[in-house]
C-alpha cells in the first residue's frame, strides 16, 4: 500500500525537499519547505498573511517518493517556534480598526 499524504504530515521527498503538507487536492499536493516572516513594508503592502512561504508542488504519481516523517495537529502550532526564531515584531499588531 502507498503513502496517501494529508496535510499537516511532515515528509521527505527522495528530491532533497522535506517539510509540511500544507495544501492536498486529487490533482497535487503542496510541500511547505520554508516559512518567514514578511518585513514591515511588505506586509504594509499587502497584510492578508503575515508570512512568506516557499511551497513546493507534487503530484500524485510522485507521492511514492515521500517518506512520512510525523504529523501536527495544525499549522499554527509551529508558529510560535518561528516567531522565536526569527526575533519579534511589534509591526503589524495593531488594534486599528
Amino acid at each position: 500500500m502507498s503513502y496517501d499524504p494529508q496535510v499537516n504530515d511532515y515528509v521527505l521527498w527522495t528530491k532533497g525537499i522535506e517539510g509540511w503538507v500544507y495544501f492536498k487536492d486529487k490533482e497535487y499536493i503542496t510541500i511547505e519547505q520554508s516559512v518567514r516572516p514578511k518585513d514591515e513594508i511588505n506586509y504594509q503592502c499587502c497584510s492578508l498573511h503575515r508570512n512568506e512561504r516557499v511551497l513546493v508542488v507534487c503530484y500524485p504519481e510522485q507521492w511514492k517518493e515521500l517518506t512520512y516523517v510525523r504529523s501536527r495537529d495544525s499549522r499554527y502550532e509551529e508558529e510560535k517556534n518561528i516567531v522565536e526564531t526569527v526575533g519579534e515584531s511589534d509591526w503589524g499588531e495593531s488594534d486599528e480598526k
